[in-house]
């Protein structure tokens, strides 16, 4: 899964000799402290983002390893062209006196970058120094998005991000760290602080969405599934309807709640009259009976 997450950028840096060895390790030639210019970049944090996702301490500190060499590029596109920057170390930052809404103090990753002083880059520079390129969005990439409710996939769970249960808002926990991809810099920040943006381009959040919406609509039919099986008093466990509606696809579902439907029918008695229509979706069959 694709991700990326708006950050900040902070001033420029004195550069010390560590600095500098991290830096040359990265080149071919030896640079001096007047050749470089270096900043740094808040990368991602760990409170709950405006898209109802984190980074838990533990990816941030996988995160923290990967995009040591990663490039800064502009929006995203990856062009060599469009490098500018390379983060050469990292470092993770806590802030105890502050608490995220999972309870837990403030860290964020921190990204120590630099470029090249040349006529090029001048005008770059500039504008990180005048404070007009200020926002980075980085990309990376995670295994699972765990449902902070119920601790599975936030996209097979009946949990919905930003959603209040008993109280508790939940969100998705971003694990498990496979790759970090980049950091850009970008027109348009995400959040107030080091914000957090989706990375994924808009032809594959399109196809998420998508994807979500089918999954949602399959685990609404074999719920409607086991209902309708023990309404319609077969002498099946709701354990058997459960595992029976778990290994058939969408049509085979469709099928078998029909048929529930005629037994339920037959078994208790004659339909209301206010019937609703065949083709309203599952959660709004309830509310076409109401007067």
């Amino acid at each position: 899964m694709k991700i990326s997450k708006q950050a900040g950028l902070d001033e420029g840096l004195a550069l010390g000799e560590k600095d500098l060895e991290l830096i040359n390790a990265m080149s071919r030639k030896k640079l001096t402290a007047e050749e470089v210019y270096a900043f740094a970049v808040r990368l991602c944090d760990n409170q709950v983002d405006r898209d109802g996702e984190r980074f838990p301490v533990e990816t941030l500190e996988e995160l923290a390893g990967l995009f040591v060499g990663k490039s800064g590029i502009f929006d995203h596109q990856w062009s060599a062209r469009g490098q500018t920057a390379r983060i050469y170390r990292t470092e993770l930052v806590r802030d105890e006196t502050v608490l995220t809404q999972a309870g837990e103090p403030l860290c964020y990753l921190k990204g120590y970058a630099y470029m090249l002083r040349t006529q090029s880059n001048q005008d770059l520079i500039a504008e990180i120094e005048g404070g007009i390129k200020k926002e980075v969005s980085v990309g990376c990439s995670v295994a699972q998005a765990r449902c902070s409710i119920c601790g599975e996939n936030i996209r097979e769970c009946p949990h919905e991000k930003g959603m209040t249960y008993d109280g508790t808002l939940c969100w998705a926990d971003l694990v498990d760290a496979t790759d970090a991809y980049e950091w850009s810099f970008v027109a348009v920040p995400a959040q107030k602080e080091a914000g957090v943006m989706k990375s994924m381009r808009q032809d594959m959040e399109q196809l998420e969405r998508e994807a979500e919406l089918g999954r949602k609509y399959l685990r609404k039919l074999k719920d409607e599934v086991v209902r309708l099986g023990g309404l319609a008093e077969l002498g099946l466990e709701r354990d058997t309807l459960t595992a029976i509606a778990g290994r058939l696809d969408e049509p085979e579902l469709e099928g078998l709640r029909a048929a529930f439907q005629r037994q339920v029918d037959k078994a208790w008695g004659a339909e209301p009259q206010l019937k609703a229509p065949e083709d309203l979706e599952l959660e709004q069959r309830d509310g076409a009976f109401l007067i």
